[in-house]
C-alpha cells in the first residue's frame, strides 16, 4: 500500500492549494477551482482567501468575477453552506448536493404556510409565489429581500415557527421561500448591500447569470466528478473527510470513490493518476481568514493543527483565521475594532517565517483599509486576542 507521510501531505497542501512559493496567480477562478470552492458564509474569506493565493491581491478582482464576469457564483452547496464556484463546479455541486434540499424543504415551508395560517393550501401558494419572485426578478433584474417584498406582498406573511418554545420566532414567508428558491437553483444572491464584507445580498434570476440555468447534471455523475476535484485538492481524504465535506452520505460517498477508481492509501484516498510522491516547496507561510478551504478541508486534522485545535476552532468545528508555516498551523490573528490586527504565536518559528508572517499581516491591514470586520466563528483564541 503506498504510504503519504506527513510531510508529503503538507507538500501536496501546499502545492494543490496555491501557497507554495511561485504557485500565486491573479486569476481568480483558477484560485476557486483549485479548492473546489471557497466557502462564503462569512463574505470575507471569499476575498481573504483569494488574496492570500494571488501574486497582487485585489478586493476589485474578486467582486469583478463575482458581480461583473459571473466567472464566479455564490450558490447553497456541501453541507448547505455557502460557497462561492465557478459555473461548472457550482453544477456539479447543484446536482451532487443541492438539489436533493428542495424536496424536504418544499414539504417543510408547505407545512408552515397551513399551520401559520397563511393558507389551506400551501403548494398552490408557494407555487405562486415562486412565479411572481421569478417575473419581478426578470423585470427589475435584480432586487434585495426588501424590494422583492414589494413587489410580491404575499411574502410578507408571518410563519409562526417553534411556536410554544422559549425560542419562537415568527419570520416573513421570505425567508424561506428566498432559500428554497437558492436551493431550487432559481434565483442566485448578487451584490452585497454596502461593502464587499457584507451578507446581505441582492437576488438575481440564475438563467441571467448562468444561461440555461444550473440544473440538469445527473447526481451520480455529478457526484463522482465532484469527490475527483475534491481528491485531486486535498487528497489523500479519507471516507470520513469526503462524506463530511460533501455533506453525502457513506452509500453515495463509497460510490463515487468506486466511480472515479480511487486508490487506497494508509491515511485515504488518492487518485489513480496522482500517486506518484510530491516533493517539498521548500518554506513557505500563509496568513489565512476563518474558514478557509484549507483549514476546514479534512475532519481528520491533526496532521496540520499540532496540538493547537482547541484554540483556533470553535466548538461547532469552524476554524478562525490562521496562522501556517510549511504545512503547520503556528498561530491566529484578528482584526480589533480600532482596525489593527493582533495576532499571536503558539509556537516558535524562524526569524525569517516571522518576518514573512508579519508582512502578509499587514498586506492584509491595507487591505481592509477603513473596513471593519468581526469574525462570525471565532474561535477561543480570537476573543482572547480581541481582549
Amino acid at each position: 500500500m503506498r504510504k503519504v507521510t506527513v510531510a508529503e501531505r503538507r507538500a501536496r497542501l501546499a502545492r494543490r492549494h496555491l501557497l507554495a512559493p511561485g504557485t500565486q496567480t491573479d486569476d481568480v477562478t483558477a484560485i476557486a477551482d483549485a479548492l473546489v470552492g471557497l466557502h462564503s458564509s462569512d463574505p470575507v474569506t471569499v476575498y481573504l482567501s483569494a488574496a492570500a493565493r494571488m501574486a497582487h491581491p485585489s478586493i476589485g478582482a474578486v467582486s469583478d468575477a463575482l458581480y461583473v464576469d459571473h466567472s464566479l457564483i455564490r450558490h447553497h452547496a456541501m453541507r448547505r453552506t455557502l460557497w462561492v464556484m465557478t459555473p461548472a463546479v457550482a453544477r456539479e455541486a447543484h446536482a451532487a448536493c443541492t438539489a436533493g434540499l428542495v424536496a424536504p424543504e418544499w414539504k417543510r415551508t408547505v407545512a408552515l404556510l397551513e399551520s401559520s395560517d397563511v393558507t389551506t393550501d400551501g403548494d398552490a401558494w408557494l407555487h405562486d409565489a415562486r412565479r411572481d419572485v421569478l417575473a419581478a426578478l426578470h423585470r427589475l433584474g435584480s432586487a434585495n429581500t426588501r424590494q422583492i417584498g414589494r413587489e410580491v406582498p404575499a411574502l410578507t406573511a408571518p410563519l409562526h415557527m417553534a411556536v410554544g418554545k422559549s425560542y419562537a420566532a415568527s419570520p416573513a414567508a421570505h425567508t424561506r421561500v428566498l432559500l428554497l428558491l437558492g436551493f431550487d437553483g432559481a434565483i442566485v444572491r448578487g451584490k452585497p448591500a454596502g461593502t464587499w464584507i457584507n451578507g446581505q445580498y441582492e437576488w438575481w434570476p440564475m438563467d441571467a447569470v448562468l444561461p440555461g440555468g444550473i440544473g440538469g447534471t445527473d447526481a451520480t455523475v455529478a457526484r463522482a466528478a465532484l469527490v475527483r476535484r475534491l481528491l485531486w485538492s486535498f487528497g489523500p481524504m479519507t471516507t470520513d473527510d469526503v462524506r463530511w465535506w460533501l455533506g453525502a452520505t457513506l452509500g453515495a460517498v463509497r460510490r463515487a470513490l468506486a466511480d472515479i477508481d480511487a486508490v487506497e492509501v494508509d491515511c485515504g484516498w488518492l487518485l489513480p493518476d496522482d500517486l506518484d510522491v510530491v516533493g517539498s516547496p521548500g518554506h513557505w507561510t500563509a496568513v489565512l481568514p476563518g474558514l478557509d478551504p484549507t483549514t476546514m478541508g479534512w475532519s481528520a486534522r491533526s496532521w496540520y493543527l499540532g496540538a493547537h485545535g482547541a484554540e483556533v476552532f470553535d466548538r461547532n468545528g469552524n476554524g478562525g483565521p490562521t496562522l501556517w508555516v510549511d504545512g503547520e498551523i503556528v498561530g491566529a490573528w484578528v482584526q480589533r475594532k480600532d482596525g489593527t490586527i493582533a495576532h499571536e504565536l503558539l509556537q516558535p518559528v524562524s526569524a525569517a517565517a516571522r518576518r514573512s508572517l508579519e508582512q502578509q499581516l499587514s498586506a492584509i491591514q491595507e487591505l481592509f483599509g477603513g473596513v471593519r470586520h468581526t469574525v462570525r466563528f471565532p474561535a477561543p483564541i480570537q476573543r482572547r486576542l480581541n481582549a
